[in-house]
């Protein structure tokens, strides 16, 4: 459930590394005040988004071809028009994902202060609370399951959350769905969420025999963790014999386009319908860019897939 965080407070050019999950990171809110901008905190905002790039994005020959093209821009005055905080957010967003194709890669604008993070951040059970009722209420994503004509199964699930609070929802879908002889696992609408997830309900579609899925490395550290299908998992499996078919469209997300991604890749199922969004980073840390008492917020991967995604096509 952890993603990595990056604090970067640019009043006091304060640089540290801290670890949250991202349940719990403060972001902009849709009513919230704008903030009238001036030209040196546009200098500051620019300059912050690009030396975080430039430390931790996971590829660096993109960061240096991002950090070109907004120094043009700049250059060229494009940002001198701009005062508004939110209206600056969301320019800066849309050339980041225009150079780099990369939609996890954002700048937020929060009125609020963002406040320090701290390292290994656990939630406390009242902060946990309200998650674990959203996810009770929502049925952690999972919108439907059911036994189409022919035993044929059908699952339809919006995000891949947290297998320590989500887990008994896989279980309970994938044993219903066992005993079924072809499986459509629908993503259309599937926004992506965690790895653990991801690893643990790919694991249902194969039999016990571990297969590789991807490895996701970690610029900052220089550290690499593997992702495997699990020898073992609660209730029955679908397995690895019968066939698969994965929905998808321009909606899917993330992981789910890693999903659909790996699936078709070992061979293991069919990919029907749209063209994903083409997301082939989707592990991210996540800065925040503080000015006075309000706060940019630039979201980016500095962690990859070695298997990357790009766009799942049928």
């Amino acid at each position: 459930m952890k993603l990595l965080f990056l604090s970067f407070a640019l009043v006091l050019l304060f640089l540290s590394f801290v670890t949250a999950p991202a349940t719990f990171a403060q972001s902009s809110g849709d009513n919230q005040p704008d903030l009238t901008i001036n030209a040196e905190m546009r200098t500051e905002v620019i300059d912050g988004v690009i030396k975080l790039l430039n430390e931790n994005y996971v590829f660096p020959e993109m960061a240096a071809k991002i950090e070109k093209a907004i120094r043009d821009h700049q250059r060229k005055k494009d940002y001198d028009g701009i005062t508004s905080a939110e209206a600056f957010a969301q320019t800066l967003t849309s050339q980041l994902q225009e150079v780099s194709e990369d939609k996890h890669l954002r700048v937020r604008y929060s009125n609020n202060p963002i406040p320090p993070e701290v390292r290994e951040f656990k939630p406390s059970p009242q902060q946990l609370e309200p998650i674990r009722e959203f996810l009770r209420v929502s049925n952690c994503g999972f919108e439907k399951v059911e036994q189409l004509p022919g035993n044929v199964g059908y699952v339809n699930f919006r995000q891949f959350r947290p297998p320590e609070m989500c887990a008994e929802t896989v279980v309970a879908s994938m044993s219903f769905l066992a005993g079924t002889d072809a499986l459509i696992i629908d993503l259309r609408r599937n926004s992506g969420g965690e790895e653990e997830m991801l690893a643990f309900f790919a694991s249902y579609l194969f039999d016990s025999q571990p297969g590789h899925l991807h490895d996701t490395h970690f610029r900052l550290d220089k550290d690499t963790q593997q992702w495997w299908t699990l020898p073992y998992v609660p209730g029955k499996r679908f397995g690895g014999s019968k066939p698969v078919y994965v929905l998808t469209a321009k909606r899917t997300f993330s992981a789910a386009e890693a999903l659909a991604y790996h699936l078709k890749n070992l061979k293991r199922a069919t990919i029907v319908v749209e063209t994903t969004a083409g997301v082939r980073i989707w592990a991210a840390r996540v800065a925040s860019l503080s000015i006075s008492a309000s706060s940019f917020r630039s979201d980016g991967p500095s962690s990859q897939l070695r298997k990357r995604t790009g766009k799942v096509r049928a």
